[in-house]
């Protein structure tokens, strides 16, 4: 569906877009400070990307809301995107979506109705091949246009997985490729020699690998890459262990174009304040490695912390929903820094 030329771009209209909008993992700190001792947000204790409420011996209620300003002109594909990033807090905890209730604000007086009805039906697109459906949401009329969804999903107890719990030893594994943040960056500024459809299928691509993986007994951590980069969410699967993740730059995956935007130095303001967030656990990064490495991803892949002996079981999975497969790093005994970046440029 094409943007009405008669009628600003959805992107002209936000001043950040996608998870580069986020509150940066400072920032973000000091905001959730009140809340931390409370036993209500057990979530919040370790940056979890779901809340969970247990209903019984056996399953658990995982809660999550997500929502961002347009990351994509398309409506359609700014729904089907949003909706992807939001269902990703539930899968990568192993869970599977049962509800989706969407939350809307949209500037009435400056974009059509039809274009947010358009951004419903990509979001709407999203949920049924998560096997589920919007059953309800809130619109607001806002200065900025913004999307998102709140999701509930159940879990069995035995399959939950949360951020926190890789061990010595684990193979790391990322489902998809990084550089969105970058790759969106450069179309907003219009630099359309750069390609950034495959930027924007992988945004669309749902994480319901998670779902697999969270039954296998030798998967211990999961979460999602999204705006905090690379760095920042593999910080969290470590959280107070003292252990390295030494990670292997080479084997990283990267979208086409990525290198081409280094080179121009285009990359999200949010970069710059996730590398600041992460520099005092990590070992000296060069240029493209801070730019990859630290890059806000929306709705971006599964971070899979996995014994060695489960590995081809991962394996096996992640080749069915058509994910990246080659292990990116390893955890392992402390050296000086919470991640080690080896094989850099």
């Amino acid at each position: 569906m094409n943007q009405q030329q008669n009628y600003p771009s959805l992107t002209s209209l936000a001043h950040s877009s996608g998870c580069g909008c986020k509150v940066n993992p400072g920032g973000l700190s000091e905001i959730l400070e009140g809340l931390r001792q409370s036993p209500g947000f057990v979530a919040i204790q370790g940056h979890e990307d779901a809340s969970i409420f247990k209903l019984n011996e056996t399953e658990s209620l995982l809660s999550t809301v997500d929502f961002f300003m347009p990351v994509v002109d398309d409506p359609f594909d700014f729904g089907a995107i949003a909706a992807a990033n939001a269902l990703s807090d539930i899968f990568a905890m192993g869970g599977q979506p049962v509800q989706a209730i969407a939350v809307m604000g949209w500037p009435m007086s400056k974009l059509p109705s039809s274009l947010a009805s358009q951004v419903l039906q990509g979001a709407e697109s999203s949920c049924r091949k998560a096997g589920i459906s919007i059953s309800g949401g809130h619109t607001v009329d806002a200065v900025e246009p913004f999307f998102g969804l709140s999701v509930n999903g159940i879990v069995k107890n035995k399959n939950l997985k949360t951020n926190r719990g890789a061990k010595q030893g684990d193979l790391l594994f990322l489902t998809k490729p990084l550089g969105i943040g970058m790759i969106m960056s450069a179309m907003k500024r219009g630099k359309f020699e750069i390609p950034f459809q495959d930027a924007i299928e992988a945004m669309k691509q749902l994480n319901q690998a998670g779902i697999e993986l969270g039954s296998l007994n030798g998967v211990n951590a999961m979460t999602d890459v999204t705006g905090f980069g690379l760095l920042g969410h593999a910080l969290e699967m470590i959280g107070e262990q003292k252990m390295t993740l030494k990670l292997k730059f080479q084997n990283i995956p990267r979208l086409e174009g990525v290198t081409a935007c280094m080179k121009s130095f285009i990359y999200p303001d949010i970069t710059t304040s996730n590398f600041n967030w992460v520099k005092s656990f990590v070992n000296e990064l060069s240029a493209d490695s801070l730019f990859l490495l630290c890059d806000p991803q929306t709705s971006g892949g599964l971070l899979v912390s996995a014994s060695p002996d489960e590995s081809d079981n991962v394996v096996s999975i992640l080749k069915k929903y058509d994910c990246n497969t080659q292990s990116i790093g390893r955890f392992e005994s402390w050296n000086g820094n919470a991640i080690f970046v080896e094989d850099q440029i």
